[in-house]
């Protein structure tokens, strides 16, 4: 039975944030790098960021003033969920679970676990979002 190890056919991209070689080309990466790095930059743009696709990036942005309590754990999974199903199709976001970072004030670490679809490969990473604390008055 043929297995294709290289992993190709998940795409690849530029690197993010641009890098370039020791030949001076732009580095790429590739299959499961490329993959998070996809979602990374999906979740860290604010739609409205980019002019060409202003509905591009993930709404989570926009609660940066809501109160740290458990609606702003659900909304945070929602537009989470909303925005990888909208812009990385290459995935199957299996879970989604914001967590109240209790090391910084106004963190929320989102854990993600996903398939990639073409070989049903299961990840997860962790990624960060900051909001911001309501001051008591």
């Amino acid at each position: 039975m043929f297995e294709n190890t290289s992993k190709s056919f998940l795409g690849s991209g530029l690197n993010f944030p641009l890098r370039v070689d020791a030949l001076g080309s732009l580095e790429l990466v590739s299959a499961d790098r490329d993959i998070q790095q996809s979602i990374g930059i999906i979740l860290g743009t604010r739609p409205g960021e980019r002019v060409m696709r202003p509905e591009f990036g993930c709404q989570a942005h926009d609660l940066i003033f809501e109160p740290r309590d458990a609606i702003l754990v659900g909304k945070i999974r929602s537009c989470v969920m909303k925005a990888l199903a909208m812009w990385e199709p290459r995935i199957d976001v299996i879970d989604v679970r914001p967590t109240l970072d209790s090391e910084s004030d106004g963190g929320v670490l989102v854990t993600i676990e996903y398939q990639i679809k073409s070989t049903h490969d299961q990840r997860s990473i962790v990624y960060p979002f900051f909001i911001e604390a309501q001051e008591a008055w």
